[in-house]
Parts: C-alpha cells; sequence; structure tokens
C-alpha cells in the first residue's frame, strides 16, 4: 500500500471515528454539517495570540460598561446612553442599571482569516457552540490532536462560573437546547455539578438558582415568569449571566470605540497598547445617526456629509456591511446583515433609507467589509465515502470564560469553513465544522 493510500485510509478512519461519537440525541436540533479527519490547525504564534485576545476583550466590555453609566451618571455625554437605550423598555433599562459590576461570564468573538490577518466583526452575547465545542475538543483529543483549550477546557471553563444552575433556553433557541443538554451531562460528570437545562419559557426564577441566560432580551415580554426574574435582579439576590444588560450586546460599541471625542477614554482604559491592538483587529465602524452635521463637517473615515450620499456610492466604494445593531429578532444569526458590494444600487439605498429611519428604535451600524482569506480543509463526503478537500473562508469562534477580573480562560476554538461563494460564514449543511488545534512544529 503507498504512502499515499495509507494516509487517506487513516483519514477515513478518524473521519469515520468523530461521526460514531456523535450523540445520540444530536447536538443541533435539525442541523448538519461537514465532518473533517483533523482540526483547523494554527501556528503556535496565532494560538498564543488567541490566548491574550480574551483579556484585551475583557478590557473592551469592561471599558463600555464603565462608559454607560458614566454618560447616566453625567460624566461622560448623555447621546452615549440614549444610543444604548434607543428602543429599550423602561423595566429593562431598570434592571440593566442595577448591578453596575455585574459583566457577562463568556466572551466569544467571531473572527474572520482575511489575507491580511484577523478581524473581529463582533462579540455574541449569547453565543452557541459551547456544547458543540466541547464534543470536539474531547473527540479530536482522543483522536491525537493538541486541540487549543484542552480536551475538557470548555466544561471546565463553563463549570467555573457557577458551581451549579440552569441554562435556560428559549423556544428562539431551541435548536441549540441539544448541545447544551450535552453540556449540563458533562457538568455532572466530571465536575459533579447540579446543572440542567429549562425552558426559558417557564422557568420560575427562584432566586437561589443561578441562571445562564441562552434566550435574547427582546425574549423578555414570552417568559411567564419575568417579574420574578426582573425582581431578583434588581434586589441583587439572583444571578444571571449574560447580564441584563442590553447595552453590552449591542454592535454600536464597536462605532463608540472608532469615535473620535471618546478616544481618550478608551486609550485610558484599555491602556494605550491594548487600544492600538484593537484597532487592528475590530474593522472600522459608523453608528447610523441621522442628525445632521455644520455645513464644514464630514463623517470621518468616509469623508461625506450626509448618509445619504453613501446610496451614489460606486460598488468598489461599497467594501462596507450594513447591520441592525441589537434588541431585535433580525439582530442575530446573520439576519439584519446587508454586504453592501453584493447587492444592486437600488437595494442598497433602500436599506440605507430603512437604516436612518429606524435609528430612534433600532439603531444600524455600518463597518469596512473583509472578505476571508481562502484555507484548504479536509472532509468526508458521506454520499462517496471519500475524503474531499473544501477551499474555503474561514471563522474563529475562541470562547474565553471570564473566571475573575484577572483570569480569563480560553476553553476552545470552534472553526467554521465555508464554500467561497458564501459571503457570511456561519454553521451550514455545507459547511465544515471542526476545533482549532496547534499545528505540529
Amino acid at each position: 500500500m503507498s504512502a499515499e493510500s495509507t494516509l487517506n485510509s487513516i483519514e477515513l478512519e478518524r473521519a469515520r471515528a468523530v461521526l460514531q461519537s456523535m450523540p445520540s440525541t444530536g447536538l443541533f436540533a435539525g442541523k448538519e454539517w461537514l465532518v473533517s479527519p483533523e482540526p483547523f490547525l494554527l501556528s503556535a504564534d496565532v494560538v498564543d495570540q488567541l490566548e491574550r485576545l480574551g483579556h484585551w476583550l475583557f478590557k473592551f466590555v469592561r471599558a463600555t460598561n464603565h462608559l454607560y453609566f458614566q454618560s447616566c451618571k453625567g460624566k461622560k455625554p448623555s447621546w452615549i446612553k440614549e444610543y444604548f437605550e434607543a428602543g429599550k423598555p423602561p423595566d429593562l433599562i431598570r434592571a440593566a442599571r442595577a448591578n453596575p459590576d455585574v459583566l457577562p461570564a463568556v466572551i466569544r468573538p467571531d473572527i474572520i482569516l482575511t489575507e491580511q490577518g484577523w478581524t473581529i466583526t463582533e462579540l455574541d452575547s449569547v453565543p452557541g457552540g459551547i456544547g458543540l465545542t466541547d464534543w470536539l475538543n474531547r473527540t479530536y483529543s482522543d483522536l491525537g490532536f493538541d486541540v487549543i483549550g484542552t480536551r475538557n477546557g470548555m466544561v471546565d471553563g463553563f463549570g467555573r462560573i457557577f458551581p451549579k444552575g440552569v441554562i435556560a433556553v428559549s423556544d428562539e433557541s431551541a435548536t441549540y437546547r441539544p448541545e447544551m443538554q450535552f453540556l449540563a451531562e458533562r457538568l455532572h460528570s466530571l465536575r459533579s455539578s447540579n446543572w440542567e437545562v429549562v425552558r426559558a419559557e417557564d422557568w420560575e426564577f427562584p432566586q437561589d438558582v443561578p441562571v445562564y441566560r441562552f434566550f435574547e432580551l427582546f425574549d423578555l415580554g414570552k417568559l411567564r415568569y419575568k417579574d420574578r426574574l426582573f425582581e431578583g435582579i434588581l434586589k441583587g439576590n439572583l444571578r444571571v449571566t449574560p447580564p441584563l444588560k442590553p447595552f453590552l450586546e449591542e454592535k454600536l460599541a464597536f462605532g463608540l470605540f472608532w469615535s473620535r471625542p471618546l478616544t481618550q477614554f478608551w486609550r485610558r482604559e484599555l491602556s494605550d497598547r491594548h487600544w492600538r491592538l484593537l484597532r487592528r483587529f475590530f474593522p472600522h465602524t459608523w453608528i447610523l445617526d441621522p442628525t445632521p452635521l455644520p455645513h464644514n463637517a464630514v463623517i470621518p473615515g468616509l469623508e461625506v456629509q450626509d448618509w445619504n450620499e453613501l446610496k451614489e456610492f460606486s460598488q468598489k466604494q461599497r467594501e462596507l456591511v450594513l447591520k441592525i445593531s441589537g434588541f431585535s429578532e433580525r439582530a442575530w444569526g446573520s439576519r439584519g446583515v446587508f454586504i453592501a458590494p453584493d447587492l444592486p444600487h437600488h437595494i442598497w439605498a433602500e436599506q440605507i433609507e430603512k437604516a436612518l429611519a429606524a435609528f430612534s428604535s433600532n439603531p444600524y451600524i455600518l463597518q469596512r467589509f473583509y472578505r476571508g482569506g481562502l484555507h484548504e480543509q479536509k472532509y468526508l463526503d458521506v454520499q462517496t465515502g471519500e475524503i474531499r478537500i473544501l477551499r474555503g473562508r474561514v471563522r474563529l469562534c475562541p470562547y474565553y470564560f471570564v473566571v475573575s477580573p484577572r483570569e480569563v480562560v480560553l476553553g476552545g476554538v470552534l472553526a467554521t469553513i465555508v464554500p467561497p461563494d458564501k459571503k457570511i460564514v456561519h454553521g451550514m449543511r455545507d459547511a465544515i465544522m471542526v476545533p482549532a488545534a496547534v499545528a505540529p512544529e
């Protein structure tokens, strides 16, 4: 047998082992993806940078929280809190202000690998994939790969947030219920942690049971015991993560990071070095505020005086993406995302109009758009039983668990590789999903 045939046989055996180790209940309800015989390999230098990134992003989240409360107290301009509170119900704003120091315990950036390096398109506030990445890390570690975060890094990181509690999953997020059930079982078996997955709409929110919130804030009205949830938060008796702080779930925080009047604030809060690093990773972002500018002013980076001028941009000028900032059923799962170069001129103009009209209730942001570079990854073609190669675009999702302000732990990295014709990178039937691992020297 030739060396090539031997390698192909080993890869087939690995891919089949991955399929056979899939939990009988599945991980994503009704979803499938392509299986690879190996993880997505990253150099030791990139892995080292990913390890450090969690602390930098925690400082950004903490600074965003501080910025909001300074605006509430009148120590920073009022337009900051007005941006963050647009369209939010009063009871949610009260809950958001109740516990100033509480921050999310899980941080997950969406990282696109471009020809020029990374770009962090957003921070996912209620990230899916925790149970999936735990299963992937365990499975590929058992195949002999040096997965990032180690075999049990995801379950250990999650278990350090709370020793026990419930994972409250909404019907809107029901696709992820199987992976959360898998995670709860792993927590029980490895850490003797008493975790339970519950339906968020029916959970009574007793004060002594911590909650991992796996429902969006715009779903609060569907919760039967919403008033008990708010009562526990306002009294400080109920631990919930992510906290009910919509201002930490707004994409417009990236726009404030790029705001010139706030430059000194960010440099001071982050340190000059970390501010410069995040300037490299965060794409230039603007908040579509329709307030007229003075006659002698332009929007920095776009050099226009009125947002309507964007409608006349050529396709080459339109390397931009338009997104709903948050607090909308269309603000997650790649809904409400409009990639300008791929839209006909009249559709792009219509979306600009809608974005400006929605400012008072659902602000939009505009970002520089960077296409992912192409990377090769092997996968199993289940129809033919052969190992094939997909040359596609890659999104990395590292999961950081905030154990304390001084300890932010990287539990694992989920890599999603999609065909090159897909403009938005996310899990789908023809995508490969694997853990990231350290490439052998």
